[in-house]
């Protein structure tokens, strides 16, 4: 059976960590905002921000709605008691309400939940301007590979330091830093309807998905991962697809080649240096 590779901890934080300060220091600021939600992601982020940058320059956004679940409520109460965390809290339901009322049709579900992470992202954006800061990104490599997150919500960040680790190495992150019990056991969600859970709506768990892509990665063919991971044949072929047809989430918008050189392919200079 294919297991994942263990990673060490210490040193997967030590690159993270140089990686953020690196970043903020080129930007010529020393602070971050990102979104709090109560889940396992952004509070690892949170800490590793606030531990490279300073708990005053790491700016926590708590954006909860009707759809947020207790849990996530409790568990930024404990966060903010333990660790002293700077979180400003804003209920978006009212803006959420507004864009429904002022639609020009009836959103779906789905529909409405990118709405909400977009809000967010507008909301973080804001912030960010008026605390002249950058917007820290809390997806997962796992999250980034399917294409599981909301383009231009979620997805819309300055940086994404945690967008090479696999949700599974989250946890063991998440444990190493001594995060509560109940913030890295409870199932993980995105909140953005009642009983929506990540792995109900991927019908894998997270160990299994990431078994997968860490076998994609490795460009072993479809039979070979399913006998491996103790999966189908058609959930390996189904995590192709969502990683094909998601492409277009992970890279900025594309510009047909016309000039000498062109935006986003071959004039990608100045290099972020660091």
């Amino acid at each position: 059976m294919m297991t994942l590779p263990v990673i060490d901890e210490e040193e997967t934080l030590t690159v993270i960590k140089s990686f953020v300060q690196t970043y903020v220091e080129n930007a010529k600021l020393d602070s971050v905002v990102l979104g709090l939600s109560g889940g396992i992601d952004s509070a690892v982020m949170a800490m590793i921000c606030a531990d490279v940058l300073g708990v005053d320059n790491t700016h926590c956004l708590f954006l909860p709605d009707t759809a947020t679940p207790k849990g996530d409520l409790d568990d930024v109460e404990k966060l903010i008691k333990e660790y002293d965390l700077n979180v400003e809290q804003q209920d978006i339901s009212s803006l959420v309400e507004s864009f429904t009322d002022n639609c020009a049709f009836n959103p779906d579900r789905l529909t409405l939940a990118n709405v909400k992470a977009r809000l967010r992202m507008v909301l973080l954006y804001a912030f960010a301007n008026e605390k002249k800061s950058l917007v820290c990104g809390t997806s997962n490599k796992s999250e980034l590979l399917i294409g599981y997150f909301t383009k231009y919500g979620d997805g819309g960040v300055d940086l994404m330091p945690l967008g090479d680790v696999f949700k599974s190495d989250v946890f063991r992150l998440a444990r190493f830093l001594k995060l509560p019990d109940s913030l890295v056991d409870k199932p993980p969600s995105a909140g953005l309807w009642k009983g929506q859970t990540d792995e109900k709506e991927l019908r894998l768990n997270y160990h299994k998905l990431d078994l997968i892509l860490w076998g994609l990665e490795r460009r072993m063919d479809v039979e070979r991962i399913a006998k491996e991971c103790d999966v189908s044949v058609d959930d390996v072929r189904r995590i192709m697809h969502m990683r094909k047809c998601s492409q277009h989430k992970r890279r900025s918008a594309l510009v047909p080649k016309i000039g000498l050189r062109t935006p986003g392919l071959d004039w990608r200079s100045p290099i972020q240096e660091g």
